[in-house]
């Protein structure tokens, strides 16, 4: 593993990771400082049809540039020329494929943040650049590093973990469909805990929530309920032959944000992905047939190549 202070690039200042993980990687002084390498460029970029993207840009491209000292260069391109690794932040998943597009034959490792892609042919032509070009890739929700969801995934008493129901906040946005915006959070913890094997799923929804169902190959079922009326808290329950946990992710110390920054670090160095991209691959394919039976009320086969 190297030990060399990497320069990370970040493409995407439309979200509030941006400035977040700018300040963890380069202030030394943070709580939660994450050693190895510091943001030293990036490109702001933006989607001007979507809100909750353009509209975050200029402030937070002040605030890194400003209060971290990054570069900031005229292309995705200029991005991956001048660092030893990225962090393709862009909040709009439409844009992903097309980017990681653009920096995938520099072959440096890349991180994507959540959503992957919104389509699993996207997520499939991602998946296959990487290969290609041997670009170590990652891409997953920061709920899913919470400490107390990895400890009582790993559990060995109370026996075999046979289902798991996840909930959290899930907001509508028109460009990133259904699921994909918010419910990616809530897929991401069950699949931490449940693993790939997800045969088919099928949603009820109302105007306050969506409730996914999914199915298992060995007969495990799996459910993630998103809430737009109520509390905005994430947590889940796993249920075991024995016993049922109870986990609050905002119950632990420290934040999940935090524990997925050093895993995305530990991947730079080491040029090893902490999760399979077939795991990533299913949970867009869980999120998609999601979405399909969000509208038709019928279970949908994942679809999967």
């Amino acid at each position: 593993m190297s030990t060399e202070i990497l320069k990370i690039g970040m493409i995407g200042l439309d979200t509030s990771h941006a400035p977040l993980f700018a300040e963890m990687l380069n202030d030394t002084a943070h709580p939660h400082h994450i050693p190895g390498g510091q943001v030293t460029a990036a490109f702001p970029g933006g989607s001007p049809d979507f809100p909750l993207s353009i509209n975050r840009v200029a402030g937070y491209t002040a605030q890194i540039r400003d209060g971290y000292g990054v570069r900031m260069v005229e292309s995705v391109e200029a991005v991956a020329e001048q660092t030893d690794a990225l962090l393709l932040l862009t909040v709009d998943g439409r844009l992903h494929v097309e980017q990681f597009a653009a920096i995938a034959s520099y072959g440096k490792p890349v991180f994507i943040d959540k959503p992957f892609a919104l389509s699993s042919r996207d997520a499939r032509i991602i998946a296959d650049l990487a290969r290609e070009h041997h670009v170590p890739l990652l891409s997953c929700s920061s709920v899913r590093w919470a400490e107390n969801l990895a400890a009582a995934a790993g559990e060995k008493e109370g026996g075999n973990l046979f289902g798991v129901d996840c909930y959290g906040p899930m907001e509508l946005q028109p460009t990133q469909p259904g699921f994909f915006w918010y419910g990616i959070h809530m897929a991401d913890m069950l699949y931490r805990c449940m693993g790939p094997g997800c045969t088919e799923v099928r949603v009820t929804t109302s105007e306050d929530h969506d409730l996914a169902v999914g199915v298992w190959s060995d007969g495990r079922i799996g459910t993630i309920r998103g809430n737009r009326k109520g509390n905005k808290r994430f947590g889940a329950l796993l249920h075991r032959e024995q016993n049922t946990a109870h986990v609050d992710i905002y119950a632990q110390q420290k934040p999940y944000y935090a524990s997925m920054l050093e895993a995305v670090i530990r991947m730079f160095q080491t040029q090893t992905p902490p999760i399979n991209i077939n795991e990533t691959l299913e949970v867009i394919a869980f999120l998609e047939a999601a979405n399909e039976s969000r509208v038709t009320g019928q279970p949908v086969r994942l679809k999967i190549s």
